[in-house]
């Protein structure tokens, strides 16, 4: 048991100096990703993971976000500020919204320029609708990327945002999409 004790210690110790790479960034500090997704219908995260369970709604969600990287209990991250546009196709829904929010996203799993993680933070938004009746939303997601060059990155991605029943009406909005980013 001795002889791993140290090489551990080395490896937790000297880890931070190896804090430059991030499967998500490469060698760069910066990245610009724009999203798209199609909406899958209101529901619960747990909605979300079941395809089959998936009700496609006239709606499309577009986002904004710039990154930067970050090591969160040293996983791979990164640290994100966002503008979120839904646009809800059939006006008298009431469920278009537009909002802005910061969020972490953590690479879980790596392998040869994929990897694939989380992510969570909170959005302020500018809409009181009838699927969730507060301005401030939660959005959890689950994204699968793949580094294509130094530069470039392509991601599939699900994302729920609700209030985590802070109200009464909070049935979420769950959204199935893809985004390419630029990093700099």
């Amino acid at each position: 048991m001795k002889k791993y004790v140290w090489p551990f210690i080395t490896l937790c110790c000297f880890s931070p100096a190896f804090a430059d790479y991030n499967v998500m960034f490469g060698n760069k500090i910066n990245s610009l990703t724009l999203y798209t997704a199609q909406s899958v219908g209101s529901g619960s995260l747990l909605h979300l993971i079941q395809p089959g369970l998936w009700d496609f709604m006239p709606q499309t969600l577009l986002i904004a976000q710039y990154s930067q990287p970050i090591k969160f209990f040293r996983l791979d991250s990164r640290l994100n500020l966002s503008a979120v546009q839904n646009i809800a196709y059939n006006s008298n829904q009431g469920l278009s919204f537009f909002g802005m929010g910061i969020s972490i996203d953590t690479a879980l799993l790596q392998y040869q320029g994929f990897y694939a993680g989380i992510g969570i933070g909170p959005y302020m938004r500018n809409n009181n609708d009838k699927w969730v009746s507060s301005k401030l939303v939660f959005g959890e997601k689950v994204f699968l990327g793949k580094n294509i060059s130094d530069n470039w990155h392509l991601e599939f991605y699900t994302i729920h945002f609700s209030n985590g029943d802070f109200t009464p009406v909070n049935k979420g909005f769950n959204f199935f999409g893809f985004g390419a980013g630029y990093r700099f």
